[in-house]
């Protein structure tokens, strides 16, 4: 389990091997952690099927790609900090780029709309 360290209240901070991973709170906090605190390069990830959860934040070092387990283990985080985190079976998560996340004009806090995404699946934690 990565290390929980201390962080600003709006979201959570661990470390997963290194990588900076960020958890919104709540959707007000989402929209911050989403449209202010990440940067375009970062990866960013949110359950599918448009199930409530935390946006879900990995820092990435400019010229770099995050390795996919530590995507994987972003994801699980995400299913950890949402809806779905009592599901039998495997989540679908998706992940992109923080460029390519928007907010449609007039939406409530924490919606979004993804440009391009792929998904992950993993299972919910134990």
């Amino acid at each position: 389990m990565p290390r929980k360290s201390s962080a600003p209240a709006d979201y959570d901070t661990h470390d997963v091997e290194g990588y900076e991973v960020l958890v919104g709170q709540s959707a007000k906090d989402n929209d911050k952690l989403t449209f202010k605190v990440a940067r375009p390069n970062d990866v960013w990830l949110h359950v599918g099927g448009g199930t409530p959860g935390s946006h879900v934040v990995v820092r990435t070092p400019e010229g770099e790609e995050v390795p996919r387990h530590i995507v994987k283990r972003a994801a699980e985080l995400a299913v950890q900090n949402s809806k779905a985190k009592n599901a039998s079976g495997k989540v679908d998560v998706h992940v992109c780029r923080a460029c390519d996340v928007t907010k449609p004009r007039g939406a409530k806090p924490g919606s979004v709309q993804l440009r391009r995404y792929e998904s992950v699946k993993v299972y919910p934690p134990k």
